[in-house]
C-alpha cells in the first residue's frame, strides 16, 4: 500500500497540466514527501471550429479565422519542502494559429507562439484522517500567483493568453477508499489584473474520480470556470457606442471533461501519461477538444 501511495503522488503530479489550460489549477489532493522532486513534461494538441458568442454556440470562429488549433508544451515541477508543504512551478510554451492562415484582427498575424505565464504555488496538507478500514480523508489548501513571462499580445483571438496576473486561493478535499478508489473536489477564487484592461475575476471548481494501483492510474475530471463579471462578444455592450473591445474583458465561462491515464515504465521513477478532453459548455469560449501525452520523472 505504501508503494502505491508513493507512486500515486507522482502520477497525480504528472497529470496536472490539463488539455484545457484556461485558468485550470495545477493542484491535486496528493502530497509529496519531504525532499521528493517530480518533474513532468507534456505535449498538448487542441482545436476548435465552433465558438460560443455569449452563450450561443455558433459555427465558425470570430473574424472568419476558420479552425483554430493550439500546440502546447507544458513543464511542471513539484518539490516537497516537508511532509505537509510543497512548492509547485509550472510554465507552458504555447503556439496558436488559424489553420486557414487568416490574420488576427488585433495583431495582424495568423499565428502566435511563446512562453505564456509562470505559475508559483504553495500547497499545504492542513488536515488528514486515517480510518480503521484503511480509507483516508485529507483537506488541503493552496495559494499561488501566475504572471506573464513574455511581452505577448493578450487581446487577440489568436493570443497565447490574456496577459493578466492572477492570484489564486484554493481548497482541496479528497477521500480515498481502502481499495484505491478516490474522489476529489476543489473550489477556489482567482483574482486577475491587467495594467491595460479589466480582466474579470473567476470562481474555479473541479471534481475528479479516479483509481490507482502500482501498475496504472486513471481519472476523469470535470473542470468549471465561472467569471464574476465581463461582457458578451456580439452584445450591445461590447464594441458599440464606445464600449470595450478588448477580448480580455469578456465573461469567459466553461465546463470541460477530461480523462487521463498513467503507466509507470521504470521502477516508479519514470512513467508516461496520455489524456483526452472536450468542452461541454461555454460562454465567449471556443468549443475545444484535444489530447495530451507526457513523460514523468520522480526521485
Amino acid at each position: 500500500m505504501l508503494t502505491m501511495k508513493k507512486a500515486c503522488i507522482g502520477i497525480a503530479i504528472a497529470l496536472l497540466f490539463p488539455v484545457f489550460l484556461h485558468a485550470q489549477s495545477p493542484i491535486t489532493g496528493f502530497y509529496p514527501e519531504k525532499n521528493q522532486l517530480t518533474v513532468a513534461v507534456s505535449y498538448f494538441s487542441k482545436s476548435y471550429d465552433k465558438f460560443y458568442l455569449g452563450e450561443e454556440l455558433s459555427d465558425g470562429n470570430p473574424a472568419n479565422l476558420g479552425d483554430i488549433s493550439s500546440s502546447i508544451v507544458g513543464v511542471y515541477a513539484d518539490y516537497g519542502i516537508n511532509n505537509w508543504l510543497s512548492a509547485v512551478v509550472t510554465f507552458p510554451y504555447v503556439s496558436v494559429k488559424s489553420d486557414a492562415g487568416n490574420p488576427d484582427p488585433v495583431h495582424g498575424e495568423s499565428e502566435q507562439s511563446g512562453i505564456q505565464d509562470l505559475s508559483l504555488f504553495l500547497k499545504a496538507r492542513m488536515f488528514e484522517e486515517n480510518f480503521n478500514d484503511g480509507s483516508k480523508f485529507t483537506l488541503g489548501g493552496s495559494a499561488g500567483i501566475a504572471f506573464p513571462l513574455g511581452d505577448y499580445e493578450g487581446n487577440g483571438i489568436l493570443s497565447i493568453g490574456n496577459k493578466a496576473t492572477a492570484i489564486d486561493g484554493l481548497v482541496v478535499l479528497q477521500y480515498t477508499t481502502n481499495f484505491n478508489l478516490f474522489a476529489e473536489a476543489q473550489t477556489g477564487y482567482s483574482i486577475r489584473s491587467n495594467s491595460d484592461f479589466d480582466v474579470p475575476d473567476a470562481l474555479l471548481y473541479s471534481l475528479k474520480l479516479g483509481y490507482f494501483t502500482n501498475q496504472f492510474y486513471v481519472h476523469a475530471k470535470l473542470g468549471i470556470q465561472d467569471s464574476t463579471s465581463g461582457y458578451d462578444i456580439g452584445s450591445s455592450e461590447f464594441g458599440a457606442n464606445g464600449g470595450p473591445v478588448a477580448l480580455s474583458q469578456t465573461e469567459v465561462d466553461y465546463t470541460n471533461l477530461s480523462f487521463d491515464v498513467y503507466v509507470p515504465v521504470y521502477k516508479q521513477t519514470f512513467g508516461v501519461t496520455a489524456g483526452y478532453g472536450l468542452n461541454l459548455d461555454g460562454r465567449n469560449f471556443g468549443n475545444e477538444r484535444g489530447f495530451s501525452v507526457g513523460l514523468v520523472y520522480k526521485n
